[in-house]
């Protein structure tokens, strides 16, 4: 499995996260994903909200909307930004 084959991810997202020296699922996968976005925010301008709910998207195998639109008022807004 590669990481563009993760729920909501392509080729573009596996290309962003070799910004960051993760090339592996298992990288990726042991991750933490706030930590993973502060290294995103710091390395990649078009780093935005989004990234967040993708890369938790993708650790729970779920689309980065549907986090979105189920835990933004949980407090990962507040955290992310």
């Amino acid at each position: 499995m590669r990481l563009r084959d993760l729920k909501g991810f392509g080729p573009k997202s596996e290309e962003i996260l070799a910004k960051v020296n993760i090339n592996t699922v298992e990288e990726f996968m042991c991750s933490d994903p706030f930590d993973l976005y502060a290294k995103l925010k710091k390395e990649v301008k078009s780093t935005g909200l989004n990234s967040i709910y993708a890369i938790i998207g993708a650790q729970d195998g779920i689309h980065w909307q549907e986090v979105a639109r189920t835990r933004k008022c949980s407090g990962i807004v507040n955290l992310a930004t």
